[in-house]
């Protein structure tokens, strides 16, 4: 059984550990400095997805291959009990692990997603990766400029290159598995997390700007995740935590330090 690769962060301290699971596309460095800072208070583990970062590749990518994956970081790590935080991609990831496994969840984050199935909207961004040929891309800034030519943002281009890597035969390419992600993307996007109820302490984030998390999500939310509240940070958008970290952070902080009956 292939285990999810972490980083750990204050892992001395006793409390309720955080895990920390980043977006499509992303990897556990997308966290960072949020988790250095978390870990003065608990210790956090940052984890990378299949299929992302370090961790394995494989041909799946179900809500419920993530669940499980979790649930075999939590036995291998020997941790009974967690509080769990999900982004994007992560956010389904951890709503669906809560449903399947409610006693090993102490408390919910869900960082701008909600539990219901989105219209496919990453096309460009797969057509951009699928065309960046790393047979003939030799630099970085070669593979940014292929983005470019189909990516308009630039913090969206910078956030794609940070998974690029130099592989053991010296040549470039990108630590996710592209071919699973564009493979399987209706399974992971343009599906809802399976009906069931987590009745645990759970807060979605959404951000500002963002229009992943709309007013008529509560219903569908309130539904799965009858404690949950859901608050908006302003000033940012889908990226939260980069986009607006001391307004993210402080909420993280306080709904982790409640008491759990609160």
């Amino acid at each position: 059984m292939e285990i999810l690769h972490s980083k750990i962060y204050g892992q001395d301290y006793s409390g309720t550990p955080l895990l920390v699971f980043h977006g499509l596309f992303g990897m556990l460095d997308n966290w960072g400095s949020f988790g250095k800072e978390m870990s003065a208070l608990f210790p956090v583990h940052l984890i990378d997805l299949r299929n992302h970062g370090k961790s394995f590749h494989s041909p799946e990518m179900s809500h419920d291959d993530l669940a499980h994956d979790i649930l075999h970081y939590m036995e291998f790590h020997k941790l009974e009990k967690c509080n769990l935080l999900g982004h994007s991609l992560g956010g389904k990831a951890v709503m669906q692990f809560a449903i399947k496994y409610p006693l090993k969840v102490e408390k919910l984050i869900v960082v701008d997603i909600a539990p219901k199935a989105y219209p496919p909207h990453h096309q460009g961004i797969l057509k951009a990766l699928q065309s960046v040929d790393f047979e003939k891309i030799t630099t970085r800034q070669e593979a940014e400029e292929v983005l470019e030519q189909y990516i308009p943002e630039k913090s969206v281009i910078q956030f794609l290159a940070k998974s690029l890597y130099w592989t053991e035969d010296k040549s470039l390419n990108w630590r996710f598995n592209l071919k699973t992600l564009a493979e399987k993307y209706s399974e992971f996007v343009s599906n809802a997390i399976k009906f069931g109820v987590f009745t645990g302490p759970t807060l979605f984030i959404s951000g500002g700007n963002s229009n992943y998390i709309l007013p008529q999500d509560e219903f569908q939310i309130k539904q799965q995740f009858p404690n949950a509240s859901i608050v908006t940070v302003k000033n940012a958008g889908h990226w939260v935590q980069a986009e607006n970290p001391t307004d993210f952070n402080e909420l993280v902080k306080d709904f982790l330090s409640e008491p759990k009956d609160h």
